[in-house]
């Protein structure tokens, strides 16, 4: 991976403005933040920034207001949320441009925190005109990206600032950066994915690419039964895209050609409906009855999956084994997340994971504060996973 530049070559900070742009889409229940996850994430380096006496001027969307105010998308209860986290005041301006923006910069002192409105207000924001880009940057003097799960986008706020104003990763981008490059981009080998979730469909392009940088590539999920069903095995009435069998295959094919082993269950946790606590059985995975679905991994496919987590350097994690949101149907995530956890905190194994039911997944396991990295990121994850080049991050490289 290029050079990136981070907080350390910034220099003299004092009394300069600086824009970060951070990922403050929380979720809120009756005008409160339910999860400060993203704030917490981002902290550090507000915290480094305001401590060096800086003018901290915090950029972000909420939601998807499509390109006018709307108070339901107002980022307003947010600096109030961010105070807490901070242990510091936050002031708040109505505006992200303009004359409110302005005279609410023109009043910080030394090391204030100030939360501009919601991006996403103006249509310039998604669109990434140069004449907002302009309006963003006449309050800064320096930007600084902290937003990786928004990398993704090229957006005014995302990708258009760095091009006029000097920019630079903070705290949370380098970690997310610096962890991915451990991940896939120049990892200890030998390297072995996870990849669950319900849907072949919507991963086509990682698993493509993951078969090519991989050793072995475990799949699992309803992903899982698109595999076996193209592979020829009966699996009952488990989710499964029929449509997509020649995909499965073709993604076989790849992965034989690129020397990366593909391992699938070998026997599943079966059931009638799918509800917590139904009644279930395993079964080795050709004895699927017609009239049941696998809901989960049997436990020697978990054995198998430790193998593999076992023989591995490094480790990189998307998606659940089976439908871990209701019990019992989380013991085979819930186990291998466990044992790689272990090995992570061991130090013999760098594990990587992300995308949103992943960190839900691992967090149900109480596993994930123990892997090396976790990326609430979500999208740009994804996309990082499926070879993509991120704008966000791109425009960073030194």
């Amino acid at each position: 991976m290029p050079a990136f530049k981070t907080l350390d070559d910034i220099g003299t900070i004092k009394g300069k403005r600086v824009l970060i742009r951070v990922d403050l889409n929380v979720p809120m229940a009756d005008g409160k933040v339910t999860d400060a996850t993203r704030i917490e994430r981002v902290a550090p380096t507000i915290k480094e920034l305001s401590a060096k006496g800086a003018k901290v001027i915090l950029l972000a969307h909420f939601g998807r207001p499509k390109g006018a105010a709307d108070p339901a998308f107002s980022l307003e209860p947010i600096a109030g949320a961010t105070a807490e986290v901070l242990g510091k005041t936050v002031a708040f301006a109505a505006d992200c441009i303009g004359d409110k923006a302005a005279k609410a910069v023109e009043a910080l002192s030394d090391g204030d925190i100030l939360l501009l409105e919601n991006t996403r207000f103006h249509k310039g924001e998604e669109k990434n005109e140069p004449d907002f880009v302009k309006q963003l940057a006449a309050n800064g003097d320096l930007y600084v990206n902290d937003a990786f799960s928004a990398a993704h986008r090229a957006h005014a706020s995302t990708e258009g600032l760095a091009h006029l104003l000097p920019a630079f990763a903070g705290r949370t981008m380098q970690a997310e950066l610096q962890a991915l490059e451990k991940g896939l981009g120049s990892p200890t080998r030998p390297v072995v994915a996870i990849v669950g979730g319900a849907k072949v469909s919507s991963k086509i392009d990682l698993l493509m690419n993951l078969v090519k940088k991989v050793d072995a590539l475990v799949i699992g999920g309803g992903m899982a039964n698109t595999f076996l069903a193209a592979r020829g095995t009966d699996i009952g009435k488990s989710l499964c895209e029929h449509d997509l069998a020649a995909t499965a295959k073709q993604i076989m094919i790849e992965a034989a050609q690129s020397g990366c082993a593909i391992i699938l269950p070998s026997d599943g946790v079966v059931a009638r409906e799918f509800k917590a606590g139904a009644a279930n059985e395993t079964v080795p995975i050709e004895a699927v009855p017609a009239d049941a679905m696998i809901l989960d991994v049997g436990p020697k496919t978990v054995e198998t999956v430790n193998q593999w987590i076992d023989r591995a350097a490094t480790l990189v994690w998307n998606g659940p084994l089976g439908a871990f949101e209701i019990e019992p149907f989380d013991r085979a995530t819930v186990a291998a997340a466990r044992h790689a956890a272990k090995r992570s905190k061991e130090g013999t194994l760098v594990s990587v994971a992300g995308g949103g039911d992943t960190v839900a997944a691992l967090n149900h396991a109480g596993a994930a504060d123990d892997f090396t990295y976790v990326s609430t990121a979500g999208g740009a994850f994804l996309e990082w996973m499926e070879g993509k080049d991120l704008p966000g991050v791109d425009v960073l490289k030194g």
